[in-house]
C-alpha cells in the first residue's frame, strides 16, 4: 500500500478518511432509513417484520463498513480491510455489554468519530506494520489490529463521546432563548451536524428534545437536505443526489471539510424555515429530532403532534425549498461566493 503512495501528507490522510467514511456511512445508512420508513406500516406481517430487522441489524454494521472502506481508500488488501473494520467495529460503542442481561447488546450506529479515530490508527498501524511480521502475518495482525486497535478504540470511546455530549449540553442551552431565537439557533445547529461526523440522532436522544425545540431540529436537518438536493441536481450523479435526499447527508462530509463554505447556504436556508416552526408550534419527540425529511420521520411527528396537512407541506417542503432556490441565487448567483459545480461535486 504504502509504495503506492508514499508522500502520504496528513491532508491526504484525513481526505482518505472522509472520503471512507462518507462512503460507508451511505452504504450502512440507507437500507434502514428507507425500508424502515416505507414498512413499518406493515410491520404486523411477519415477513416484513423480519425485512426491518435485517435493515436494523446491517445498520449495526456501521462501523464496520466505514473501518472497511477507511482502509480500502489506503489500497489495503481485502483482508488488511477487515481487520481494520473489525477493530473499528469494537471501538466504535455500537456493542456493549449488559451487566443486566449478561449478554452483549448492539444499538444504533456507534460513534463516528471514535470510529474514524479507531479505523485511523488500524489503518497507521497496518502500514507501518507491513511485512514485519513474514510469514506469520495472518494470525499475527488479526491479534495486534483487530484487538489492539480495537481495544485502543474502546478506551477512547467514553471520552470521545463527550465530544457529543457537550455539544448537546450548548444546544440545550437554547432551550432558554425567546421562541424564534431558539429555533433558529436549534435549526442551524443541526442543519450543519448533519453533514458532519457528529450523530444527530444520538444528541436529541440525549439532551432528550421535545416540542418545539425537536421541530427545530428535525426542520434544519431538512433543511440541509433540501439545500444539498438542489445543488446536487446537476452537479453529481443521479444516484449521489438520490441518496442525499433518502438520508445520506454526511457522504457530503468530505465536501464540508474541503469547502466549508457550503455551510452558508445551509444555515441561511434553516434560519428561514425554523421561523414558522415557532409560528405554527411545529412539535416532534427527542425519537424525530435527529431524522428531519428522512422517512418523513419530522413531519410525521409533527402531524402527530396536531399540525394540519396544510401547514406540514408549507413549512417542511415548500418554505424550506423556496429558501434553499433563493440562497442558491444569492449566495451563489449575486454575490458569488462559491460555484456549486465545485464545491457541492461528491467527494467520496
Amino acid at each position: 500500500m504504502t509504495t503506492e503512495n508514499p508522500k502520504l501528507t496528513p491532508k491526504i490522510f484525513l481526505n482518505k478518511v472522509l472520503a471512507g467514511t462518507a462512503q460507508g456511512t451511505i452504504i450502512a445508512l440507507i437500507p434502514n432509513a428507507v425500508l424502515g420508513a416505507i414498512l413499518k406500516y406493515f410491520a404486523e406481517y411477519k415477513l416484513i417484520a423480519m425485512i426491518i430487522d435485517a435493515a436494523l441489524i446491517f445498520q449495526l454494521a456501521t462501523p464496520l463498513i466505514i473501518g472497511g472502506l477507511i482502509a480500502h481508500q489506503f489500497g489495503l488488501t481485502p483482508a488488511k480491510m477487515m481487520m481494520a473494520g473489525g477493530a473499528a467495529f469494537a471501538g466504535s460503542g455500537v456493542v456493549k455489554f449488559n451487566a443486566e442481561a449478561g449478554a452483549f447488546l448492539g444499538k444504533g450506529t456507534g460513534d463516528i468519530i471514535n470510529i474514524m479515530i479507531t479505523a485511523s490508527l488500524a489503518v497507521l498501524m497496518l502500514i507501518w506494520l507491513e511485512g514485519k511480521f513474514g510469514s506469520v502475518e495472518i494470525i499475527a495482525l488479526p491479534i495486534v489490529i483487530g484487538v489492539g486497535a480495537g481495544l485502543i478504540g474502546m478506551l477512547t470511546y467514553p471520552y470521545v463521546t463527550q465530544i457529543t455530549v457537550a455539544i448537546g449540553k450548548l444546544i440545550n442551552n437554547f432551550t432558554d432563548f425567546q421562541p424564534i431565537v431558539m429555533t433558529i439557533l436549534i435549526a442551524c445547529s443541526f442543519a450543519a451536524l448533519i453533514i458532519s461526523p457528529i450523530t444527530t440522532v444520538a444528541i436529541g436522544l440525549a439532551i432528550q428534545l421535545n416540542g418545539i425545540s425537536a421541530g427545530a431540529a428535525a426542520m434544519g436537518i431538512a433543511a440541509t437536505t433540501v439545500v444539498l438536493v438542489i445543488n446536487s441536481w446537476k452537479v453529481n450523479e443521479s444516484g449521489v443526489t438520490l441518496a442525499i435526499a433518502l438520508g445520506g447527508m454526511k457522504m457530503m462530509m468530505p465536501n464540508l471539510f474541503k469547502y466549508p463554505i457550503i455551510l452558508v447556504p445551509c444555515l441561511f436556508t434553516a434560519a428561514i424555515s425554523a421561523i414558522p416552526v415557532s409560528i405554527f408550534t411545529i412539535s416532534g419527540v427527542p425519537q424525530s429530532a435527529g431524522f428531519g425529511l428522512v422517512g418523513l420521520v419530522g413531519p410525521l411527528a409533527s402531524l402527530d403532534a396536531g399540525l394540519n396537512i396544510g401547514l406540514l407541506i408549507l413549512s417542511w417542503f415548500v418554505i424550506p425549498i423556496i429558501a434553499g432556490l433563493f440562497s442558491k441565487f444569492l449566495f451563489e448567483k449575486v454575490l458569488k461566493l462559491y460555484d456549486s459545480k465545485v464545491v457541492f461535486a461528491y467527494q467520496g
